[in-house]
């Protein structure tokens, strides 16, 4: 329970012996301590708020992340500011009390390995565990789907509710996910010279490849930048930081649905639709309305949006932003990280395969044999099986997993469902006994292709950049927790082969 005293700002002004007398008045009268205790914090609040009124007038016309932010618990800026001094303490008291614990050791495997397995960085957002794959904040995705606020009861998490998240730790209410979605609505606006800055590159241009011209041109608008160069303490980094990151991940379904539409439609931009939340905005500025399609946009944006932070776009964005460039800048080298085709492209890669499984036998109504020995056909030319596989994964993503869920229950009689669900019986074992893979499972890319061609988005080119618009959910708030955290500028060590040579040779 809580008690709050609520006072006109004019009245804490005129009347400044009222907070005595009623001290006074406490300390006189018999009261249970749960009203003292709630007392007192109101009485702090008070003193707070008159020191916040006495500034207002000189902060009037300065920029959002410079003013007193809103109290309301609908706010998400409000949540993020009580939660950055907390996190900032346990910073410093973990590099205090603990900054020699060891991590792990490296070995030359891992050095020539691409760092892979290296604990090397923090990533607040998600992690994946080998056996049960990824978490958000500690959830898994069923328990995410069960627990975060739909468009409907029983509905797939909004992207909105996942952003929530991912920023606070916490899961947020119906209302929460509503303000926020309003106030992504509010930022979408979109520069002219943004579009002109796509149109300037051929048509024919990869669609990754607009996107990211597309981020860049907004990056004129970065807050951080004009904060910084303008003079501002590092304990405040993280709110311009807040600014350009919500500013961009509004704005990125717009930019990103105008490149679907000039490259694959008639170039007619679809405005947004100030009634639907962020994934089905997205889908519906593609110019996709079935609500089919609409739910299996939030879904697709929910589980793309993170995967801890040691991926190519992940670790990219964080490092690129260490050095204290703004989340604009970060974000599109993030996006250039996605488009490898060991990366965010291998979705388009998927499909792709798929279809040529289809044009060999001229339908995808074929037997395991067939199906088996085109994979083999597929392996001793020296190519893999698009979507199997992960760097830290061991068993079935379980982002496959839902999609799977999601195709049985609206289009179990697809055919190319139905191939999917084959490849998955057939590949396994093909990959297991070649013995050179360590997970021979299928990863998020093995299924989202298929169900984007059964509700219309048949161009996989266009692909990653869905991915690309996800994963700004994920790495935005990473960025924002970098900056608040006073994260440094990263500068691991490298070593040339031989001095590789000579630390191997003295240790063996």
């Amino acid at each position: 329970m809580r008690l709050t005293l609520e006072l006109e700002t004019n009245s804490i002004t005129k009347f400044p012996g009222s907070t005595i007398f009623l001290l006074f008045f406490l300390h006189f009268l018999p009261v249970v301590s749960l009203v003292q205790m709630a007392f007192f914090r109101s009485v702090s609040a008070l003193s707070r708020l008159r020191s916040r009124v006495g500034q207002q007038s000189n902060i009037a016309d300065s920029v959002r992340w410079l003013q007193t932010p809103s109290s309301s618990n609908t706010d998400l800026y409000s949540e993020l500011k009580e939660l950055v001094p907390e996190n900032q303490e346990r910073v410093k008291k973990l590099r205090k009390e603990h900054g020699n614990v060891e991590l792990g050791k490296i070995t030359v495997d891992m050095v020539l390995g691409g760092m892979r397995g290296m604990t090397a960085l923090v990533w607040l957002g998600s992690a994946v565990d080998p056996d049960e794959g990824i978490r958000f904040r500690g959830m898994t995705i069923p328990e995410c789907q069960k627990k975060l606020p739909g468009a409907f009861p029983g509905g797939e998490p909004l992207p909105e509710s996942i952003l929530w998240l991912l920023l606070t730790g916490k899961i947020p209410s119906k209302e929460q996910v509503d303000s926020l979605a309003q106030e992504l609505r509010s930022r979408a606006t979109i520069p002219d010279y943004a579009y002109k800055a796509i149109d300037a590159l051929p048509v024919s241009a990869h669609p990754m490849t607009q996107f990211t011209t597309g981020v860049m041109a907004l990056q004129v608008q970065s807050e951080f930048q004009k904060a910084y160069e303008g003079g501002i303490a590092k304990t405040r980094y993280w709110e311009p930081t807040y600014e350009d990151t919500m500013n961009l991940i509004a704005r990125l379904p717009a930019i990103a649905a105008y490149i679907y539409r000039r490259k694959y439609k008639d170039g007619k931009i679809i405005p947004l639709d100030d009634s639907l939340d962020y994934g089905a905005n997205y889908a519906h500025m593609l110019g996709f309305d079935d609500p089919e399609m609409l739910e299996f946009m939030r879904l697709y944006v929910s589980i793309h949006s993170d995967h801890e932070g040691g991926n190519v776009s992940s670790h990219t964005a964080h490092l690129v932003a260490s050095p204290l460039s703004d989340p604009y800048l970060a974000f599109a080298a993030a996006l250039n990280g996605l488009a490898g085709p060991l990366h965010g492209l291998a979705n388009q890669e998927v499909l792709r395969w798929i279809r040529s499984i289809v044009a060999e036998f001229g339908t995808p109504n074929i037997s395991t044999e067939q199906l088996t020995e085109y994979i083999h056909k597929t392996l001793n030319s020296g190519q893999v099986v698009p979507g199997y596989g992960h760097g830290v994964l061991r068993k079935t993503d379980p982002r496959y997993t839902c999609q799977r869920e999601f195709a049985l229950k609206h289009l179990p009689n697809d055919p190319y469902f139905q191939l999917v669900s084959k490849i998955k019986e057939v590949v396994p074992p093909i990959l297991t006994k070649l013995g050179k893979v360590k997970n021979p499972w299928p990863n998020v890319d093995a299924h989202s292709g298929v169900l984007l061609n059964y509700y219309g988005l048949t161009e996989e080119n266009y692909y990653t950049v869905l991915f690309g618009v996800a994963r700004s959910l994920g790495v935005g708030p990473q960025l924002i927790w970098d900056r608040a955290l006073g994260m440094p500028l990263e500068r691991p060590k490298s070593v040339t082969l031989e001095k590789l040579e000579q630390l191997c040779t003295k240790s063996s």
